[in-house]
């Protein structure tokens, strides 16, 4: 396993952010277990948990409004350093011509700082797109295998206090590995929150 310090990685026309590997979920189709990276990009596992200040300096380093989007998605869960993550958010919607921020969540936030954080979240982000992963719990801990027991309520919790909250674009997606009937199922929860659905295809 190859370690690196890549903070920020370019993806076509879009920028994608990597400030943490911590991830309470060990999803069985995750990319972090067929190598060190993603799309062709410098490996992913972080050397350390990067400062706010690297993150900052290795900003500055980018053209940020030559993107046409930039999306906190890694090699770990982005809401697992929730301050970091916000004070991020806020660093970059602050530069001139900051394109649409996203944020790629297994929607477990809540649980990992111990209260609710969706208003605080889509304060900063234009666009939260949630892993569903499954349309039963019986799957989703099957196919996530979250370090939480009651994290399939917790995440439709979430998802619903983002549509709530009404500022930013809510989606919830799965991978189309999974069976067709976990999908119609998958896609029922999603309509019942409010969010848009999405099938998103695997990445080996």
């Amino acid at each position: 396993m190859r370690k690196a310090m890549t903070i920020s990685y370019p993806i076509g026309n879009k920028l994608y952010m990597n400030i943490t590997n911590k991830c309470p979920c060990s999803c069985t189709f995750c990319i972090r277990h067929n190598g060190d990276n993603a799309y062709g990009s410098d490996p992913l596992w972080l050397e350390h948990e990067p400062s706010f200040e690297e993150i900052k300096a290795d900003l500055a380093a980018r053209d940020i409004a030559s993107y046409e989007e930039i999306i906190f998605c890694g090699f770990g869960e982005s809401t697992s350093r929730l301050d970091i993550l916000l004070q991020t958010a806020e660093l970059l919607r602050n530069t001139e011509g900051c394109p649409p921020l996203r944020l790629n969540t297994n929607g477990l936030s809540d649980l990992i700082s111990g209260r609710s954080t969706a208003d605080e979240i889509c304060a900063v982000f234009d666009f939260i797109s949630v892993s569903l992963n499954a349309g039963t719990e019986d799957e989703y801990m099957k196919v996530t295998r979250p370090s939480f027991p009651d994290a399939f309520s917790a995440m439709q919790k979430f998802t619903a206090d983002c549509v709530k909250n009404g500022s930013a674009k809510v989606i919830m997606s799965v991978v189309d590995v999974i069976p067709p009937e976990q999908i119609d199922a998958s896609r029922e929860i999603c309509e019942n929150l409010g969010a848009q659905f999405r099938v998103r295809p695997y990445d080996a």
